[in-house]
Order: C-alpha cells, then sequence, then structure tokens
C-alpha cells in the first residue's frame, strides 16, 4: 500500500509538472517574441523636441498606448505584440504627423524620425534593429553548425552559392509606403518672366517609397479664362540612394491650346487650332565629392512643337564648398532653361510642392520674323555666405547672356498681325521678341532674426537692366523697336521680411525694391538666378495660412500671391497713328490656392 501511495504522489507531482513547464515556456516565449516601436521627434533644424505627445494604434484604429518625449525628443512602445500598428505625434505650434502600417516583428525595435514643421510633418521609417536578448534563438547555433564536421561539406557547399538574403524590413520592400500627396485648387493670373500658368488650374502631386527608390506622379489641369485656352502637364520622377548618390530621372510633359481668337490666324486656315507641345527628360544627381564639397549637376532635353519643332540641350551644375571659416562658397553654371529651384525656393516647403511649381514651367514662346523661337539663357554666377550669431552675410555676381529675350506688351488691337508680336497663350496681353542681350550684376545682403518667426533681409546691389532710348517710333517695325533697348546696370535695394505668427501658423513674406526712376528700366534683376531669393520689382506679398481640419486625415492651406502691387517698372512707347503700346517686365498679378495635404 505504501509503495502504491508514494507512486500516486510522484504521479501527481510529474503531472503537475507537466502542467506548468508549458505555460512557463510560453510566457518566456512570448516575452522573446514581443517587438517594439522607438523614435525621435524634432524639428526642420534637427532639433529634438521635449513633451511632444506619441498615440500608438492598432490595426483596428484604437490607441493602444499614449507617452511623451522625453528631454532628448525620444519615445519607446515596448513588449508589442508583433503586428500592424499606427502612430501619431502632436505638439503645439505644429502639425501633428501621423503614419499607419509600421510592421512590428518578432525581438525587432522599428525605429521611427518624426520631422515635425509648420505645413508638412513626416513620419520616416528608418531600418529596423534587434532588441538585446529579445531574439527567439541565441546566436550560438552558428558556432555548433560551423564547429561539427558533419555539417562542414554542406556550408562550404552554402558559401559558393549563398541563398539570397532577405531583408528584415518587408513593409519596406513588399510594397509600395510612405505615401504623401498634395491637391491645390489655384486661380488667378500669373506671369513673370521665367515662367507661365494658367489662369485657374487643379494641381496635384503624389510621392510613394518603394524600399530605397521614390518614385513621384504629378500633374496639372488648368484653364484660361482670358484666353479660352486649355492647358494640361503630367511629370513622373524616379530617384534611388545609389554608390551614394541620388540620382533622379524624370519625364515632363505639357500641352497647351492656342486662344480662339488667334488659333486660325496662325495656322493659315479657318479651322486649325495649333497647339504647344513640349516634352522634356532630365537627369539629375548630388554628390558628396569631400567632406564639405558636394556637388550638383544635370541636363534636360526638351522638344517643343509650336509652328514648328524645336530642340534644345539644358546642361548645369552648382558646386558648394563649406569653407573653414564656417561659411559656405557656391559656384554655378546654367544654360537653356532657367532653374530657380536649384537653391531651394523659401517659399516652398518639400519636393512635392517643387512638381507643382515645374510644372507650370512652360516654355517662354515669342515669334521673330514670323517663326516661333524659345527664351534661353546662360549665366555664371557665384556666392559666399557666412552666418554669425542672428545675422547671415551674403555677397554674390554673376553674368548672364539671354537669347530671344521676351517682354509682355499690352498692344493695340490687331497690331500681333505685323508677325512679331504673339499674343499671351496665358494671359490677355502679348508676348514681344526683344533679341539678344547680356548683362552683369552684383549685389550684397545681410539677414537678421529677431527671435523664432521673424526675420528682416535688407539687399544692396546692382543689378543688371534693360534701359530704353527714345520715346516716339517712326515707324511699327519690330527692329526698331529692338534698336530702342540697350543693356545697363542701375542701383537697387530690396527689403524682405518674413514673419510666423505662433499659434495661427500664418507665414507673411513682404518684399519691396527701390530703384531710381530718373531713367526707364526694364527686365531688372537676375532672371536665371539659383540663388535661395531672387529679388522682384515693387511691392510682392504672399500669404500662407494654415486652416482647421477637425481631425480629418488631411490637412488644408489656403495661399495668396500678390505681385507688383504698385505696378511698377511699366514703360509706354508711342506708335504711330497716335497709338501706345505698354511694355512690362513683371506684370501686376494676384494668384490664390487651396492646398489638401495628406
Amino acid at each position: 500500500m505504501k509503495a502504491k501511495a508514494h507512486n500516486t504522489v510522484f504521479c501527481l507531482a510529474l503531472g503537475v509538472a507537466c502542467l506548468t513547464a508549458p505555460a512557463t515556456a510560453a510566457t518566456g516565449s512570448a516575452i522573446k517574441l514581443a517587438g517594439a516601436i522607438a523614435g525621435v521627434v524634432s524639428d526642420p533644424s534637427g532639433i529634438p523636441q521635449m513633451g511632444a505627445t506619441v498615440v500608438l494604434f492598432n490595426k483596428q484604429d484604437r490607441p493602444v498606448q499614449r507617452l511623451q518625449t522625453d528631454d532628448h525628443g525620444q519615445f519607446h512602445f515596448s513588449g508589442l505584440f508583433p503586428d500592424l500598428y499606427s502612430v501619431r505625434v502632436s505638439l503645439a505650434t505644429f502639425f501633428p504627423a501621423f503614419k499607419r502600417g509600421i510592421l512590428v516583428q518578432p525581438g525587432m525595435r522599428s525605429l521611427l524620425n518624426v520631422n515635425l514643421s509648420g505645413l508638412f510633418s513626416t513620419i520616416q521609417l528608418t531600418y529596423p534593429e534587434a532588441i538585446e536578448n529579445g531574439g527567439v534563438m541565441s546566436e550560438d547555433w552558428k558556432w555548433v553548425l560551423r564547429s561539427a564536421a558533419s555539417t562542414r561539406p554542406v556550408l562550404r557547399l552554402l558559401d559558393k552559392k549563398p541563398a539570397p538574403a532577405r531583408t528584415a524590413d518587408t513593409s519596406q520592400t513588399s510594397h509600395f509606403s510612405d505615401t504623401r500627396g498634395v491637391l491645390k485648387v489655384s486661380g488667378g493670373a500669373l506671369a513673370d518672366a521665367v515662367s507661365n500658368q494658367a489662369d485657374l488650374g487643379t494641381a496635384f502631386a503624389l510621392a510613394s517609397t518603394y524600399g530605397n527608390t521614390l518614385l513621384q506622379v504629378s500633374g496639372d489641369l488648368g484653364y484660361g479664362s482670358q484666353t479660352g485656352a486649355p492647358a494640361t502637364a503630367f511629370r513622373t520622377s524616379f530617384s534611388r540612394n545609389f554608390a551614394g548618390g541620388n540620382p533622379e530621372v524624370s519625364l515632363t510633359m505639357r500641352q497647351l491650346y492656342m486662344p480662339m481668337r488667334i488659333g486660325p490666324a496662325l495656322a493659315g486656315n479657318d479651322s486649325a487650332m495649333p497647339m504647344l507641345r513640349s516634352m522634356t527628360a532630365g537627369l539629375e544627381d548630388k554628390k558628396q565629392i569631400a567632406d564639405n564639397v558636394t556637388l550638383q549637376y544635370g541636363f534636360r532635353l526638351d522638344s517643343v512643337t509650336f509652328l514648328d519643332h524645336l530642340n534644345y540641350f539644358s546642361p548645369y551644375s552648382r558646386l558648394t564648398w563649406s569653407t573653414p571659416d564656417g561659411g559656405e562658397l557656391m559656384m554655378a553654371y546654367t544654360s537653356g532653361d532657367a532653374r530657380p529651384d536649384l537653391g531651394g525656393n523659401p517659399l516652398e516647403d518639400s519636393d512635392l510642392q517643387r512638381d507643382l511649381s515645374t510644372l507650370g514651367q512652360f516654355p517662354r514662346v515669342s515669334l521673330y520674323n514670323s517663326r516661333p523661337q524659345i527664351q534661353r539663357g546662360n549665366e555664371y554666377e557665384i556666392a559666399y555666405s557666412r552666418k554669425a550669431g542672428s545675422r547671415t552675410y551674403r555677397v554674390s555676381a554673376y553674368y548672364e547672356q539671354i537669347d530671344n529675350a521676351t517682354l509682355s506688351a499690352v498692344a493695340p488691337g490687331g497690331a500681333f498681325l505685323s508677325g512679331d508680336l504673339l499674343p499671351d497663350l496665358f494671359t490677355g496681353n502679348s508676348i514681344f521678341n526683344i533679341g539678344e542681350y547680356h548683362n552683369s550684376g552684383a549685389n550684397a545682403s545681410v539677414t537678421q532674426d529677431f527671435g523664432e518667426h521673424v526675420s528682416a533681409t535688407l539687399i544692396l546691389g546692382s543689378e543688371g537692366a534693360l534701359g530704353v532710348q527714345g520715346h516716339e517710333l517712326v515707324s511699327n517695325s519690330p527692329d526698331e523697336v529692338r534698336a530702342m533697348f540697350r543693356a545697363g546696370r542701375r542701383d537697387a535695394a530690396t527689403l524682405r521680411v518674413t514673419a510666423t505668427v505662433p499659434r495661427l501658423g500664418t507665414r507673411v513674406i513682404a518684399s519691396y525694391q527701390w530703384a531710381p526712376s530718373n531713367a526707364p528700366w526694364l527686365m531688372a534683376g537676375d532672371l536665371y538666378s539659383t540663388q535661395e531669393y531672387r529679388p522682384l520689382p515693387g511691392l510682392n506679398l504672399h500669404f500662407r495660412q494654415p486652416l482647421p481640419h477637425g481631425g480629418l486625415p488631411w490637412r488644408m492651406e489656403a495661399t495668396a500671391d500678390i505681385r507688383n502691387m504698385l505696378a511698377q517698372g511699366y514703360y509706354s512707347m508711342g506708335m504711330t497713328g497716335g497709338q501706345s503700346m505698354l511694355l512690362v517686365d513683371a506684370p501686376r498679378c494676384f494668384r490664390g490656392g487651396l492646398s489638401f495635404i495628406f
């Protein structure tokens, strides 16, 4: 009996041990199988942001955890079950950032880089890393296999023909991710010396990441309310991080119908409607030659069809050297098309906005002896800048040569029938080809920051310009009009103020350029500048106002752009018969829009 009782007790103890062992192993496995999400929150300047609220959502968009960043701007969610999660980061004076589809893998930590700004807040998934002591298996099995004699032939075979490696971040390689977009509805009349846009338009831009590649698609559907001419443009670009560079290949196609009043006249019959068509293929790249030297270069191949077929090549290069004294020396060469996007437009905050601006840059077409011509330029420029405390000093000089330069003209009715005056394809004015000229200029500027939200820039310089000799025309010959222009230089002073309202997020940029008015000057300034800011004549205002979006997955923003508000730089030229023609480089114009950013 005693032996039987002892056997019974032993069986019960063994059963309890068997029942408890799987539970302990399961608990240990659950801990090892858990993943984590961590990240750093910073502003556009790279300064870590403390006290930002980070909310973690599960796959059903239900909040799981909530925490705030520490004094280093860091946050960490641990013990997460492998699944897809979403993260929302918010902080006062910044737009919140939201990212879906963050994959948490067993024993891995997904790292996030959160960039909060007043307009385009983003969350980038950098790379997953292994959690220390968090893997399901240790690395000891590798050494066991290597030391075992029975497995050495197999390992040698695998070394000769290894299996393809698998990327740990399957969310980045299996499908497109980190999709961003902008939808913009705008209206108004906007035309300057180097770009054109339709009066009314609906533009969109979409970017998506596939591993280490970036695909962007943008388009613009516009309509000229004054000319009755629809305009369409589409652009696709593909870039990839490769061999220390970031080459980008792009293809842009544009099409514009002629205004109803001028199409039959140019085509020579009553039914033809000639169109302006262009196709641009571009290649751009940026190389880090040394630790303090960067080279940006590329080219564009343009094919334009307008009463004729025109092809031209537009290369460019820009070399930047960070000097030992903390300054920056820049040298640039531009040929063919203008490249205002090289220096980074301060009015834009992302590559998507850059694509929208590029779509509006239709070729500047004019007529010379009744034949179509395209405005082109060659420019050499050099600039040096240095920041000292709250002030930034800058000096620059340039030399440029413009071929088939154009001016906006308000001419008497029927004047375009002369063959050298083309109605503007975007406004109710006309375009006159003044031939070629070359000029040079230099300027110096100082920028003073008043806190974090206000800055002022004063620019003094001697700018290249076109002067006008004579006031009355003996005949209406276009060659006589061209002979009245002469290249020269004029002194000018420009004051530019940038301010941002902290809580409302309103951003205002105002500039005014003053120049002596003792002689008529046209086309002042550097048309093909690659600087961050090109002084514009007259009074110019730009407004950007974020709008409340009520928790919707997109943000809204209203913009308004007013150029040459005081209509400065207009020149009236008398013609035979008592009529006059008004020539102007920067027409007074207004443009506004509403953007949806997601």
